[in-house]
């Protein structure tokens, strides 16, 4: 199968920056020759998740209301990596961050996710850890959140029942459901 870039850009221009993205777009010739335009959002940071697991294969959800779709989700804890910072360092701030968990041990679970490659390049790295400690949460000023532990294996169900929807979240659960 042919894997060069079939589409040819003209022109590309931003159209909105801010803190976290940035949105381009193009002036293209799509692969059937035929002229149009692309929008592509740009993210500032990787996005990172982290499945905390304890002794007891218990795992714990941050819950929050997520604004672009008006509704509240159930997701493991996330946040971005941005540039200069290792994923595991944003990793464990993150954790720290939204659940109070500190943890002395963290495995890459999958890495360079495309999350959303039709739209963006927005990529993830979802980690696993291990070895924690409880200590005091301090999530950022945008967060209202509600954290809950329980067992990794009922996580999981949630997944399955389609009340965690959030993609790095069921991919990261899906993946620990194939290890077990």
């Amino acid at each position: 199968m042919k894997q060069d870039n079939p589409w040819i850009t003209h022109a590309t221009r931003t159209v909105y920056d801010n803190l976290w993205i940035r949105v381009t777009e193009s002036e293209v010739t799509n692969p059937s020759g035929n002229p149009g335009i692309y929008g592509v959002v740009h993210f500032k940071n990787r996005a990172i998740g982290v499945v905390p697991v304890d002794d007891e294969e218990h795992t714990w959800l941050v819950g929050q209301f997520r604004y672009p779709l008006g509704t509240y989700e159930w997701e493991i804890p996330e946040g971005g990596c941005p540039a200069g910072e290792s994923p595991a360092d944003a990793a464990a701030r993150e954790l720290r961050e939204e659940t109070g968990l500190v943890a002395r041990n963290f495995r890459v679970l999958l890495d360079d996710l495309a999350l959303s490659n039709s739209v963006s390049d927005e990529r993830a790295t979802i980690f696993v850890a291990t070895d924690l400690t409880q200590v005091e949460a301090s999530p950022e000023d945008t967060e209202e959140l509600r954290v809950k532990r329980l067992p990794l294996r009922e996580a999981i169900d949630m997944v399955r029942r389609g009340e965690i929807v959030d993609s790095v979240s069921v991919i990261a659960l899906l993946a620990l459901a194939a290890e077990l």
